[in-house]
Parts: C-alpha cells; structure tokens; sequence
C-alpha cells in the first residue's frame, strides 16, 4: 500500500476537529479556522485525524508562503496558488516552477479541499496529507527533498516557536508539517459569492434577470458534469480537445487504463471568472473561448464523454446569447471575500 501511494504521488504533475451540526452546517464567521457551509456537502476528509486548531492554522499558513520548500528558495506554495486569482497561477497556461521550468499542466485552484475525494488533473493523490509531496519533489517546481525541507525548517527559529505552539513540541516532523499545510488548505473554503448568498437567501444575494437565466441554462446544459454546489462531480472526463501532448495521458497514467485515456477530472467553477487560463493545459484564456470549444471544436475522440455525443452533432450547442447568459451567471460564483481574506494573505 505504501509503494501505491508513492507511486501515485510521483505520478502526479501539477503537480478538524470542528463539530458539525446535524444538517452538517455551520455559520461562518470571519475568525474560525473552518467551517462546512449551509449549502455543502459533507466533508471528505477526516479532521478526527488532524483537527484544525488556530496554531496548526497559523503554522500551515507560514509553511505555504514559505520559499525553503523548494531547492533554491525562490518558490513557496503560492507562486503557483496565488490568492487574488484564486489560488490558481493566473496568467500562464502551464505552472513556471524552479529555474524558470514550465511543466505540462495548469495549476489548479487551492479552494474547497476538504470536501474532494482526490487531487491534481489526474487524481493521482487521493489524501490531502500526501499532496504536497507531490510538488516538492517536482523537479519543475520545486525540486527538492522532504528531509531537506525538514532541515531548513529546523534552522528557524520562528519554526520552532510555530511547531511548539501548534502540536506542544519544537520537534518537526514530516507528519506535522504536511499536517499543518493540510490545516490550512482546508481553511481555505470559498462559499460566499452571490450565487451563494442567493442560495441561502441572504443579503446580497440578488441575481439579474440576466444571470438567473443563465443559471437556468447552466443546470440544463452543464451542470451534468458541473454538478452540486463544488460544481463538479469529482468524476474524469475526456472532452474533445485535440491532444497537444500525445504523453500525458491524464487519468490513464494513474490508472493504466487505455480507458481513461485523456481524460482529465471536472474541475469546480467556483470562481471560475477569475482562475483562468483553462483545461488541464491552459490552452484557453477567456470564458468566451471555452465556450466556443463546447459550441464549435469538440473531436469526435475514442475515449470523448458520452454527454457529448448528441446524435449527429457532438458538444454542447450554446446559442451566443445563451453564451453571454451562462458567463453572466458563472461571474456570480466569484467569492471576492475569498479573494481578499487577509487570513489567508502571506503573513
């Protein structure tokens, strides 16, 4: 089991205790570490086993602003995950790591983990204590050891304070700090733009007329895949891009499955306006653009996704203003208190 586990975290490029009340709620407030929205699922992770306290919060912010986990100390988690735009790299199709090295993938956005079942394009990492390995020794990204890492942090003075505050000890640990990276990715839930506040019936929530009739397409016409409130089923879809890359196979590289062949997971449009470029690869940089391919570009491919095989015709036929509709309703996911929290800015 440990051998699977290493091997799907190297094969994957980029790369609590709160209690919950019976509906699995919670209001949110400005100072708590984490909280499930009235309007989520049921967490995913097991916070029995790394509950979220302020100082594993703390500790696990300090570490992902941190240039010491990589080799030179030029690249903290947030030079891919940067949060104005998301916890995505905005602005680039794939991810620039150490030395300036481009890897093959667009960073995915950092939101909402404690409520996925596995991580990367690829899902090759299905526990969120095993995710950042993954891009440490990512020779593109960061490039380097977990005992390197360990060592420099153990150098730091403000770590051992932090690691003493967080699990009563100065002793760090790779169990501790994956832990506390762990603490605060799953602190960093996005559920209040006004499609929420609409949800909940809240102040602010007020929808367009525009924007309510793209959400009425939407559910039509995407919400297939972009189900739910995460708008994603979590599931891995193959959705007729052309094939830029002819090696990364996408889920098949961890499943070894020639029926997972470019397929790639749905990921969650949760501010969705602000987190491009688009598709595992970046290719697209407007919402226009996506839209485009779904309407015009989808290849009749031999793994393609059955919901996009409509008779005759293959894609999704968006109307263009259905298109201008749908993008209006998807800029109502944009949670700018996400955005601008300074809980979650570089200390």
């Amino acid at each position: 089991m440990k051998l699977k586990i290493l091997t799907m975290v190297v094969s994957s490029v980029v790369y609590l205790g709160v209690a919950c009340n019976s509906d699995n709620s919670q209001d949110i407030t400005p100072d708590q570490p984490f909280a499930v929205p009235a309007n989520f699922p049921k967490p995913v992770y097991d916070f029995a086993k790394n509950p979220i306290t302020q100082s594993g919060f703390e500790l696990g912010r300090e570490l992902f602003y941190e240039g010491d986990l990589s080799r030179d100390g030029t690249i903290s988690c947030a030079e891919c995950h940067s949060q104005a735009s998301g916890f995505t790299h905005h602005g680039h199709d794939v991810s620039h790591g150490i030395d300036n090295l481009r890897g093959i993938r667009n960073a995915p956005p950092i939101q909402n983990m404690a409520f996925q079942k596995e991580f990367f394009w690829d899902g090759g990492v299905f526990d969120l204590d095993l995710f950042s390995i993954a891009p440490i020794g990512n020779p593109v990204e960061m490039d380097e050891k977990l005992g390197n890492v360990l060592e420099k942090l153990r150098k730091k003075e403000k770590y051992a304070t932090l690691f003493q505050k967080a699990y009563g000890s100065k002793e760090i640990t790779t169990e501790r700090f994956l832990k506390a990276l762990s603490q605060f990715m799953n602190s960093l839930v996005s559920a209040n733009s006004r499609y929420d506040k609409y949800i909940r019936k809240e102040v602010g929530g007020t929808l367009t007329e525009e924007e309510l009739a793209g959400m009425e397409i939407f559910k039509q016409k995407c919400a297939s895949c972009h189900s739910g409130e995460l708008f994603t089923d979590q599931s891995y879809r193959n959705n007729g891009l052309a094939v830029y890359n002819i090696e990364d196979t996408g889920r098949a590289r961890i499943t070894q499955n020639e029926k997972d062949n470019y397929k790639f997971k749905v990921p969650s449009l949760r501010n969705v306006a602000i987190t491009g470029p688009y598709m595992h690869d970046g290719r697209f940089y407007t919402l226009e653009a996506v839209l485009r391919h779904y309407n015009e570009s989808v290849l009749d491919v031999p793994t393609l996704d059955p919901s996009l095989k409509n008779g005759q015709k293959l894609g999704i036929q968006i109307t263009a203003d259905e298109q201008k509709k749908l993008i209006a309703f998807l800029k109502t996911l944009t949670d700018n208190e996400f955005l601008t929290n300074k809980r979650f800015a570089a200390p």
